[in-house]
């Protein structure tokens, strides 16, 4: 008996009948990655726009998120935060970890944010020797990237939602 019928047959058993670990999401696919941070109870906020594809290891958490360039903004009387055109992590029900890609820049120092925990109705971001929590109201919106919030010098509501600098010990 040949080992091709075999082989071929546990090929096809594979391929159409196992499940797919990794998922990767282009501008064509759903969901987006928006979407799949509200499936996690993140608001799409944390994210600026421009995500142009995603894959994430459904059963590890751990997720790529590919911007074309990098991307760059200030948040009016706030930080200015700067994303790497990859950014990386592992992804959980209220819990972003193990992130690369994302800095902010504190005072005169630019700092990686390493971990974003949903709490209640507050984000809390470490930079891990200190964090800062935040309303979730203010990430109801992404921000752009170039201009954040005051885009074409047209200010969004968003300043109102009282965003300031309050990174505080986490200890």
């Amino acid at each position: 008996m040949s080992l091709l019928p075999m082989l071929t047959a546990s090929f096809l058993f594979l391929f159409c009948f196992t499940p797919p670990f990794i998922t990767a999401a282009t501008d064509g696919d759903l969901p987006t990655a928006y979407s799949l941070l509200q499936s996690y109870n993140f608001p799409v906020g944390i994210l600026p726009k421009g995500i142009a594809s995603y894959d994430l290891d459904k059963s590890t958490g751990k997720f790529h998120a590919y911007f074309n360039k990098s991307c760059s903004f200030a948040l009016q009387g706030s930080y200015q935060l700067d994303y790497k055109s990859t950014i990386s992590g592992v992804i959980s029900e209220n819990k972003l970890t193990k992130l690369t890609g994302v800095k902010v820049k504190v005072l005169f120092v630019w700092l990686n944010i390493v971990e974003v925990l949903r709490k209640g109705d507050q984000l809390e971001f470490s930079v891990g020797i200190t964090s800062a929590n935040f309303a979730i109201r203010e990430f109801y919106e992404s921000p752009q990237c170039g201009c954040g919030f005051d885009c074409n010098g047209l200010e969004l509501k968003t300043e109102s939602l009282g965003r300031r600098n309050s990174f505080v010990s986490s200890v």
